[in-house]
């Protein structure tokens, strides 16, 4: 089997996961921690994702989380994978990401979804309307004008935020950012890891269609895949049952803390919950280190993404860390291969 891989950036999305027995104090020391150590493991971004009313996700003020973890790291990009557009103003975002472009210069990201991340009653409470989601391509065009140079004449600006490059990518899990990023010619995340339907069709439209502008010439597409590493093929398998849970969790209606892996999944979800999960999530390399190696080449190899952003949602911390550890040296070393 062909276990080489090309040499593309990979990248961490976290969620700084509160497990169950833990806080979200916990977790924000986990993200940290986590981060540094993708940083030293040669990691090329670390993003964290916005979520609301969700016990087991303390991302959920994604900006000042990022704050935090930039400031605790020193060359790893840092940012947002991604803020949803619809429960916030541009201008706020703008200031906000501005103003972390501003302490931690060349580092920070800017990620954009258009679903609102949570249900509608928590969309609800976020803004006094809702129809973000129908507004979302004039919102982004909003916003990237907010970090354009000021124009003479012009009565709103962001402060800080305008001039400044912060790069800006369009999330999705559809046709539909795939189509707006390639219109506006910005680099594009396909959130594969939990909705991998699409993620071909996305791939084809957004490199079809792309349209050079200043930001980029040409296109830049990361795809996410879930990778959960361990000595061994069994061990990781056990590690994956967290994910398995909370998504059975998530469809039962009932989101929870993050559950400490089960020795069989078999005797957890229902028969007929059991496809609808393991559709979800298809996109995922679980096993040892070389089965990751493998997995991760023939993963990249089909796709050809520009760049890889792992996703591994394991409810240890030391376990977490050495799933992320075995996955850089399975992309270093098989590059090298």
């Amino acid at each position: 089997m062909n276990t080489s891989i090309p040499q593309i950036p990979y990248s961490v999305l976290d969620l700084a996961p509160v497990c169950e027995g833990s806080t979200p104090a916990q977790a924000f020391a986990n993200t940290l921690d986590l981060a540094r150590n993708a940083e030293h493991l040669g990691y090329a971004r670390y993003w964290l994702a916005e979520h609301h009313n969700m016990p087991g996700i303390a991302s959920a003020a994604t900006a000042v989380l990022i704050g935090y973890v930039a400031g605790g790291t020193s060359t790893i990009r840092v940012g947002s994978g991604g803020v949803m557009l619809p429960n916030h103003a541009p201008l706020q975002v703008a200031e906000q990401f501005g103003t972390l472009a501003t302490l931690y210069p060349g580092r920070i990201d800017l990620g954009l979804g258009r679903a609102p991340g949570t249900d509608q009653a928590t969309a609800r409470a976020l803004r006094r309307y809702f129809d973000g989601a129908d507004r979302f391509p004039a919102d982004v065009a909003e916003l990237l004008h907010y970090f354009d140079p000021v124009q003479p004449g012009q009565l709103v600006q962001a402060v800080p935020g305008a001039g400044l490059e912060v790069p800006v990518w369009l999330l999705g899990s559809s046709l539909f950012s795939a189509t707006l990023a390639a219109q506006l010619g910005l680099p594009f995340s396909f959130a594969s890891h939990f909705a991998p339907d699409a993620m071909d069709q996305a791939l084809m439209v957004y490199h079809r269609d792309f349209r050079p502008s200043r930001r980029l010439q040409q296109p830049y597409a990361i795809l996410a895949l879930n990778v959960i590493a361990a000595d061994t093929d069994a061990q990781a398998q056990r590690l994956f049952t967290s994910v398995q849970q909370s998504f059975v969790n998530l469809r039962r209606g009932r989101p929870g803390l993050l559950p400490p892996p089960i020795e069989d999944i078999e005797n957890f979800w229902q028969p007929h919950e059991k496809p609808g999960v393991q559709n979800a999530l298809a996109c995922s390399v679980v096993g040892s280190p070389q089965t990751v190696r493998a997995g991760l080449a023939a993963f990249i190899e089909r796709h050809r993404p520009n760049e890889i952003m792992i996703a591994a949602n394991i409810y240890e911390h030391a376990a977490r860390v050495k799933s992320y550890r075995i996955a850089a040296e399975a992309m270093a070393q098989a590059a090298a291969a």
